[in-house]
């Protein structure tokens, strides 16, 4: 065993950006979707949020893969708390919370569309499971296919077609627009937009939320056109006062018969690449039974004095207290002599 002391220069930290489909078991398209008949009927969660998995909720291997939940600043939609108090019902706690995280302003409302801005008080809310995603959504990846009866809409972000996204306080926002021929990329008809109802809703990645605009979506189905680019998936949202309308359940069905969801995450890997520098004069020797005598410190074989032959396994990292910190296994034993030097990278992970 031999030490040296690393140097500022053996040094050196690199960043890596990596992205993986954000569904269980790496399914690149996610086609099948379930939700619990429990929770959507029985369940107090229910009246706020319906889980979509994977697979059958009843199934061992079902994993939620996202939420659906549907607010209203007025709480249509849903039954209110107390028949005394109008206006504050779930629907109502639902786009207050959403308002609240993302907006940072408890008296705004959501604004969507680039060219034509629409405010809208009724939205539908994707929230990603947080263990399907590592450190945020990748922009650019979302492909969702809605389909009501005939009538079809494929939505995605409009991040490939911005230089800079919209900002709430430190949170990305793109909009989220129809899909073009290029995944990606809108579909060239009003940017991607409606102008009656502005844009199809947010896409924020930072905190893993799809926010959907019930405006645009309920508009009726067809082809958009430049006459008319006002094209949604008719999905008839209902804001009846104190009546649960299970508007949740109608985007999920949607969801579900257009069986095709794309989503991918990103996450920046921070690498501290550690280079252990071996000169022809180091660690020539080694303190190994084999080419000591245990008594005298002799070394065995006259040959081994002057011409020394031996390899190195293990790269070991210590701190100044000769603590071992790291330990760094080589793929094979690397031959060193006084005719050799060596340059082995360690490689940190974190």
């Amino acid at each position: 065993m031999g030490f040296k002391r690393l140097e500022a220069e053996d040094f050196l930290v690199s960043s890596d950006s990596v992205s993986q489909t954000v569904w269980t078991d790496r399914v690149v398209t996610l086609e099948t979707f379930h939700t619990s008949s429990t929770q959507e009927q029985a369940s107090v969660s229910g009246e706020y949020y319906l889980a979509v998995y994977q697979t059958a909720s009843t199934s061992i291997s079902a994993e939620p893969q996202f939420d659906i939940s549907y607010g209203n600043l007025g709480g249509g939609g849903s039954v209110q708390y107390n028949a005394n108090v109008t206006g504050k019902s779930p629907t109502s706690t639902v786009f207050g919370q959403f308002r609240t995280l993302v907006l940072e302003d408890e008296n705004a409302s959501f604004v969507f569309g680039s060219t034509n801005q629409v405010s809208s008080n009724s939205i539908y809310v994707i929230s990603l499971e947080r263990a399907r995603y590592k450190e945020k959504l990748l922009p650019g990846s979302l492909s969702l296919k809605l389909q009501n009866g005939s009538n079809t809409l494929t939505l995605t972000d409009n991040s490939r077609n911005i230089n800079i996204p919209t900002y709430y306080g430190t949170q990305r926002a793109f909009q989220i627009v129809r899909q073009g021929i290029v995944p990606g990329t809108n579909d060239g008809i009003n940017g991607g937009e409606t102008t009656s109802a502005g844009s199809y809703g947010l896409f924020l990645p930072d905190t893993g939320l799809i926010i959907l605009n019930a405006l645009a979506l309920d508009l009726p189905g067809g082809i958009p056109n430049a006459t008319n680019p006002n094209v949604g998936i008719d999905l008839g949202t209902l804001n009846t006062a104190n009546t649960e309308e299970m508007n949740p359940s109608k985007l999920f069905e949607v969801i579900r018969d257009g069986a095709s969801f794309k989503l991918n995450c990103e996450e920046t890997l921070s690498s501290d690449f550690v280079f252990v520098r071996v000169r022809n004069g180091e660690f020539n020797y080694t303190e190994n039974p084999s080419f000591l005598e245990g008594t005298t410190g002799e070394v065995y074989h006259n040959s081994s004095i002057n011409n020394p032959q031996v390899y190195i396994t293990t790269v070991g990292m210590y701190n100044d207290q000769n603590e071992l910190l790291g330990v760094a296994k080589l793929s094979k034993p690397l031959l060193k002599d006084f005719t050799k030097e060596a340059l082995v990278r360690v490689k940190l992970d974190f």
